[in-house]
């Protein structure tokens, strides 16, 4: 990955466009590859889409909004990180990080090619440009020049990679736009020592959505108040019960839902007492690489980015049946051999998987046969039975 920098703590931290393993798109989901009703699709969505945000950044103009900066909880290593967040319109007391309803999310307005000053522990970021998995837009010479400030992308990212030394723990990004206050947020900087790490899910794994009712998974991603969403019973106790035995591990949390609606997640994951640590969630617009991608794509993706940014570390994934995770799970252990030690499957009850899938399929999903131990339960509760044990006897003297 990045070499590290051999500098003095004052000197600024330099950061350069990421290569991520989902930059590049794989052979089969390039668009000239799709049949032709998907082109068509795409290309009246995504005119679709930009009439959209023609028409919404003009009447946010009119009333006076201007650039604010929506930070995202970023990760790395002691030599690197991963910092991203978005630019976004917004009148003059809007704050970032509020949380709001779904519905209010969805309709955000990005504010292209916004200018930010970035540093970490107040050390400034240098030399930064924009990342390539969000970039759109024709490389402009004359801003990677900047050393002092980075650009959004047309739709308002900023995807980058810092080079610095840092000890592990929680340090802290600040993110300053013209006319604006400086927002923070977290970054979580991992140790190279740590062994073992977790992936989890949200939606129906830690975060009641029954998503496999798509009405009543749109009323509590959409209307329900954020504070009033329900944690599934028992498994933040199971989660620090496996902080517990790995003190070091990280947890990550995985969602196929967008970016919008981060805030809400990283306030609920807070507080239900689940252990902190950074989202992975996925970007709905649909003019990028690969269209709008599947969750399983997106899961895919994001855990083989974990796996090349943590060589060296195996992982505990835990999700649910209600949508992909079993098959999702399954192939991710047959990848990536030896680098998954538990799989931890919760699985819907009755009420949650009601309804039938538009295929006329049930809506959860059996679990393929592998080598990894997997674990199941409808609660945390009843997950601890099992995974607790075999991960107290993973970590024993003979491991």
């Amino acid at each position: 990955m990045v070499e590290g920098m051999d500098m003095p703590d004052s000197s600024p931290i330099r950061a350069r466009k990421t290569a991520s393993s989902f930059d590049t798109v794989s052979p089969r989901m390039r668009l000239e590859r799709q049949p032709l009703p998907i082109r068509l699709a795409r290309r009246v969505l995504i005119h679709s889409f930009n009439i959209w945000t023609h028409f919404s950044t003009a009447l946010t103009r009119q009333l006076d909004w201007f650039p604010r900066v929506e930070p995202y909880v970023g990760y790395g290593t002691d030599s690197y990180s991963r910092l991203i967040c978005r630019t976004m319109l917004a009148p003059q007391r809007g704050r970032s990080g509020a949380v709001v309803r779904g519905i209010r999310t969805v309709f955000t307005v990005p504010a292209p090619h916004a200018r930010v000053k970035i540093s970490i522990d107040g050390t400034p970021l240098r030399t930064v440009q924009i990342g390539e998995s969000e970039q759109h837009d024709k490389p402009d010479a004359s801003r990677e020049r900047s050393s002092k400030y980075v650009w959004s992308d047309t739709r308002g990212y900023l995807d980058l990679l810092a080079q610095h030394h840092l000890q592990p723990g929680i340090h802290s990004v600040s993110y300053k736009i013209p006319g604006r206050e400086p927002v923070k947020s977290a970054l979580y900087t991992i140790a190279r020592t740590a062994g073992i790490g977790v992936v989890s899910d949200v939606d129906d794994t830690i975060m009641v959505t029954q998503v496999p009712t798509i009405w009543k998974a749109a009323y509590n991603m959409l209307l329900l108040n954020p504070r009033k969403r329900m944690s599934v019973p028992g498994m933040s106790v199971l989660y620090s019960k496996i902080g517990d035995i790995f003190p070091d591990a990280p947890f990550f949390y995985l969602s196929t839902s967008p970016w919008n609606v981060e805030s809400s997640i990283r306030h609920f994951i807070s507080y239900h007492g689940f252990p902190s640590g950074p989202l992975l969630l996925r970007d709905l617009d649909p003019r990028p690489k690969s269209f709008i991608p599947s969750g399983v794509q997106h899961k895919l993706e994001f855990i083989g980015q974990l796996m090349a940014d943590f060589p060296q570390m195996r992982f505990i994934l835990i999700g649910d049946d209600g949508q992909k995770d079993p098959t999702t799970y399954a192939t991710i252990a047959r990848r990536y051999p030896g680098r998954i030690i538990a799989i931890g499957m919760r699985q819907l009850s009755p009420k949650e998987s009601a309804l039938p899938s538009l295929a006329g399929m049930t809506t959860t999903q059996p679990m393929p046969e592998t080598d990894i131990p997997v674990f199941y339960g409808t609660t945390g509760s009843n997950l601890m039975k099992t995974l607790i044990p075999y991960l107290e006897r993973y970590h024993g003297p003979e491991r």
